[in-house]
């Protein structure tokens, strides 16, 4: 059976990352493309360096940094990890999660458990056990509850593999927080399509009711649900109508924190279209 296992970050669907029937199971129930590599979730550096052919000094220096926490590596996969654990490609994403439940299962496992967001594939990820035991109601599935998620945002991972490293999704631990560490600069492509990194595919993280970004302005009406920065609508002064209203406080961390579970909560109010109204620039 797979397991809901709660991180730091978002709920994970876990499995054994040596074990290609869970991994299967894991792509099923999600209705994940295969293509989609997963990330493999390790209780320690020696249990990470089984899942790779050769581990890099840049690696050994972001972890000691970084691990416990919410950064995975991209290596190359050793030839021991079974293919369809990375998306059947010949890299793989490895991270310790910093969440006590999470590193006591993959402990108790006693080896590294692969783990994509516990949701079904493009959903909006989960960020409390609540979230997982609704995408997967009829789903014979095991959920840790763990609480809400203190991050609430997916990992950074980063490709290590050549001479500069570069960030295939941003997320908590910043392309400037690496280049300091490795006193290196780092790459930030614009990622387009699906790349050795999960969260890249074109659709992701999606609502099912329809949803846009716009100004404050332009937001809200009949049936509408409306996410907003609580200062900017003091500022303007305006409080935007609609069926359903959220104003997430004036801080970044915050903001990440709450951010899929306020989604969560529009998509079920019944709204007919969620808007979005963006943060100032330079609120990151």
């Amino acid at each position: 059976r797979l397991v809901g296992m709660p991180t730091e970050t978002v709920y994970g669907l876990a499995g054994g990352t040596f074990d290609p029937a869970a991994i299967e199971t894991i792509y099923s129930t999600k209705r994940r493309p295969s293509d989609n590599p997963l990330i493999a979730h390790v209780a320690s550096v020696e249990m990470a360096r089984t899942l790779c052919r050769s581990w890099t000094g840049a690696a050994e220096e972001l972890v000691a940094a970084c691990w416990p926490g919410p950064l995975a590596v991209v290596l190359d996969r050793a030839d021991a990890v079974p293919p369809i654990a990375a998306g059947g490609r010949d890299s793989i994403a490895i991270r310790m999660p910093a969440h006590p439940v999470a590193l006591r299962l993959v402990e108790s496992f006693g080896g590294p458990v692969s783990a994509p967001s516990a949701n079904r594939s493009g959903a909006i990820s989960p960020t409390e056990a609540r979230h997982v035991l609704a995408d997967f109601a009829d789903e014979d599935l095991l959920v840790l509850d763990g609480g809400p998620c203190r991050i609430g945002l997916e990992s950074t991972v980063v490709d290590l593999r050549g001479a500069r490293p570069v960030v295939l999704r941003p997320g908590a631990v910043t392309a400037d927080r690496i280049a300091e560490i490795l006193d290196v600069e780092v790459s930030r492509p614009d990622i387009v399509g699906q790349v050795a990194s999960p969260g890249t595919a074109s659709r992701h993280y999606a609502p099912t009711t329809p949803t846009r970004l716009c100004p404050l302005e332009a937001a809200g009406g009949e049936g509408v649900a409306v996410i907003t920065i609580a200062s900017d609508v003091a500022d303007a002064g305006k409080v935007p109508p609609g069926r359903f209203r959220v104003d997430l406080p004036d801080d970044p961390i915050l903001v990440a924190a709450m951010l899929y579970s306020t989604l969560h909560a529009a998509d079920l109010s019944g709204s007919i279209r969620i808007d979005i109204v963006p943060p100032p620039v330079g609120f990151d």
